[in-house]
This record gives C-alpha cells, structure tokens and sequence, in this order.
C-alpha cells in the first residue's frame, strides 16, 4: 500500500505495480458514489466493477475489502487507457486509480500517506525534507549541473538535457515508468535533489547520466505537482 501513491504519481510511491502502459492524467475532483458490481483481489491492489451514475466502471484501489452490491465512496482519480494487469492477465480499457475506496463519503478524499515527493509545490507545510547527500559528481563537458537546471529552469523547459549524478531514491513501475532522484553535489537556493522518469533499471547508490526532456510544473493530479522534473529519460553509457 505504501507504494500506492505513486500510482497517483504517484500517489506514492511506492508500489510495485502490475505493469501498465503510460497514459495522460486525467483528473475527478469531486467525491464519487458507486456500488460495487465485481471484485478481482490481487497483489497489493483490488479492482472493482462499479455502477455509478448508470455507468459501469474499473476502479483500483490499495487493498481493501469490498463487498458486492454495497455502495462506496472514492474521490480523485487518475485515469488509464489500456492498463494491463499482468497479475490479472487483463487488460482494461479504462481503469481510475483511487487513493482510498470507502464506505464512509467523509473518509473518501483522506490521503493515505504524505506526499513524498519533494518538488510538491502545493503542500509546502507537509513537504517533507529531502536529506543532501555528501556526493560530488563532476558536470559533463556535454552536460549541465543540477544546481544549473534549477537555476535556468525556464531556459531549459521542454529541451532535452544530459545530467550525471548519484541515485538516491528509487520507486520502480509506476504509471508504466521508473521514477528514481538524483543529486549531483550541486545546489541552488536550496534545490538539489532532481525526480526523474526513465524505463530503465536502476539502484541507489548508481552514478548514472540521464538525457531527458525537461518538463516544469508537471501535474499528475491529486497534489503531486512536480517544479521540475525530467521525464522519459535515457541512461547514456
């Protein structure tokens, strides 16, 4: 369950998820009522086939006990078209990813864990802090610092960039990518610790240098708005 925000992109982080193929975010806002119609359990995460509005649709949600043919309460979704589900061998048209699934309205929007993410700009007050590394990590002479993209963000926005720098977080398949953090040893104002997406494997603790395309105030709904992030990225040998 802990790695279910990611999935809401995260919620967080950090599940390990059936696998999915990336698609945009689309959000919900508003508090949702359905009865759930099926019920299909695997790892980690419960699928349900709900009516709601005359409408039937796939919700996944962390783990959690349902009942067929009571009526529950969801809030923000992030939708995905042809998720598949390799616990399931199925692929969904159109699954929602819920934080929580409850049958209390009042519980249905209540985050289940912080927001880990540290380029959160929407909840400053319960950001959690982001340890600086003793790293130092040579600039590439093709390449730019950390300490330079936060400092040139808008210079550098929707342009390719090529970084080097250690792994110091790392949450595996997530929306269909890997997400880990890099720094460099190189800080701006206090910004030091970089998100990136990549289909590459990696492990904390990698020296790595990463081309990707740079994409600012990334919203993946649900709160987890990245100021920068580095997306789709390429691990260069």
């Amino acid at each position: 369950m802990k790695l279910f925000l990611s999935y809401f992109v995260l919620f967080t982080v950090l599940v390990s998820c059936d696998s999915s193929k990336k698609s945009d975010p689309k959000k919900k806002s508003d508090i949702h009522k359905a009865i759930a119609q099926e019920v299909l359990q695997v790892n980690e995460y419960t699928y349900i086939r709900v009516l709601e509005d005359g409408k039937e649709n796939w919700i996944a949600a962390p783990t959690t006990p349902v009942e067929i043919g009571k009526t529950y309460y969801y809030g923000k979704t992030m939708e995905m078209k042809n998720f598949e589900s390799k616990d399931l061998n199925k692929t969904f048209e159109t699954v929602y990813f819920v934080e929580r699934f409850s049958e209390n309205a009042e519980e249905a929007t209540i985050p289940l864990t912080e927001n880990p993410h540290p380029q959160n700009t929407n909840m400053e007050a319960t950001k959690p802090t982001i340890e600086k590394k003793e790293i130092a990590v040579e600039t590439l002479p093709n390449g730019i610092s950390i300490a330079e993209l936060f400092k040139n963000k808008e210079k550098y926005n929707n342009k390719v960039v090529t970084l080097k720098g250690e792994v110091t977080k790392y949450n595996p398949a997530i929306m269909g990518v890997n997400w880990f953090h890099m720094q460099d040893g190189t800080d701006f104002n206090g910004e030091f610790d970089l998100t990136v997406t990549t289909a590459a494997i990696v492990k904390i603790g990698d020296v790595v240098t990463v081309k990707g395309k740079v994409a600012l105030n990334k919203d993946f709904g649900a709160g987890y708005l990245y100021a920068i992030i580095i997306e789709n990225a390429e691990l260069i040998k």
